[in-house]
């Protein structure tokens, strides 16, 4: 019997990132022993279970009708797995995150310290990415995104207070250019635009006049994709950046950076922690929501890390 579930796992595992490194990223073990593993239990099964070519692993027709009967089942086992975890004492096990840098500065960072001290059974295998991420298709048990990226199956959890960005440029840019008093006035200023990892886009500025939201593409000679660097650009005078209001507050203090268009930068829905509406809340999950709720107390961080705003209605 225990011949016969062996590799079931991982060929699931490997089905549903059709990739087997980034299945082995969540069995956290190699590649190499992800494939010699999938290959032994085809060899003991007797059928051809995965189709691979150079770019892409794929199901054959085999292994899809296998799959279809095996992930029930599979579910089950998992279940009861869980059951047994909520007759521990404590939590134990291995909590999967996805967290933008940002989230993890503000939100989980500072807490970490303390929460892994009162449980130290836990583990937490934590991927940090700016990138919105299908935590189902990948494995995750949670992520933590800005509110308004949580899509409506998911169930999500307030961490915080709202957030706000800020368009900031060095006081030597000002001096040189002068100040935008609208938004619309952005096209004739050299702007640090922002490139999307996830999908190369340029991301487009967003404001709010009157109640209603609106974008604007700037331009500018100077191109990045991380927050960091735009705000390092920034204090250089290479132009005007558009970043969160927490990863600047000690350069607006230092007049390092001067901030404008304060008026049409509104707040919005802060970090949320967002799991399936469908999966049962294992006990490693809830301690983790409980210790995360707005009103504990935490270590102060160090400076945040920039991240980038780039909101839900412009994905």
């Amino acid at each position: 019997m225990t011949d016969d579930l062996s590799g079931l796992g991982a060929l699931l595992a490997v089905a549903d990132r059709r990739s087997f490194t980034a299945a082995a990223a969540a069995l956290r073990v190699s590649p190499s022993a992800v494939s010699q593993t999938i290959r032994a239990l085809e060899q003991r099964v007797g059928v051809r279970l995965l189709q691979r070519t150079t770019r892409s692993v794929g199901l054959t027709e085999a292994g899809a009708r296998f799959l279809a009967r095996l992930k029930p089942a599979l579910a089950s086992v998992h279940e009861a797995f869980e059951a047994l975890d909520e007759l521990r004492d404590r939590p134990a096990g291995v909590l999967r995150l996805t967290v933008p840098r940002l989230a993890y500065q503000l939100v989980l960072g500072p807490r970490l310290p303390a929460f892994l001290a009162a449980f130290p059974d836990l583990e937490l295998d934590l991927r940090i990415d700016d990138a919105f991420v299908d935590i189902v298709a990948d494995g995750f048990d949670a992520g933590i995104r800005i509110g308004e990226m949580v899509q409506r199956d998911m169930i999500g959890v307030r961490l915080g207070d709202e957030l706000r960005v800020a368009v900031v440029g060095a006081p030597a840019y000002f001096a040189a250019h002068g100040k935008p008093r609208h938004p619309r006035e952005l096209p004739a200023h050299d702007c640090i635009n922002y490139r999307r990892r996830s999908r190369g886009e340029i991301y487009r500025w967003e404001f709010t006049e009157h109640g209603k939201d609106f974008e604007i593409a700037v331009d500018g000679r100077v191109l990045l994709d991380d927050g960091d660097l735009m705000i390092a650009a920034a204090i250089d005078g290479l132009g005007l950046a558009y970043v969160m209001e927490a990863a600047v507050r000690d350069h607006l203090a230092a007049r390092r950076l001067v901030r404008v268009l304060d008026a049409f930068c509104e707040p919005f829905p802060g970090f949320f922690l967002y799991y399936p509406s469908r999966t049962h809340l294992s006990p490693r999950l809830a301690a983790l929501i409980d210790f995360l709720k707005p009103g504990r107390p935490a270590r102060r961080s160090q400076r945040p890390a920039a991240g980038h705003p780039a909101r839900a209605r412009s994905r």
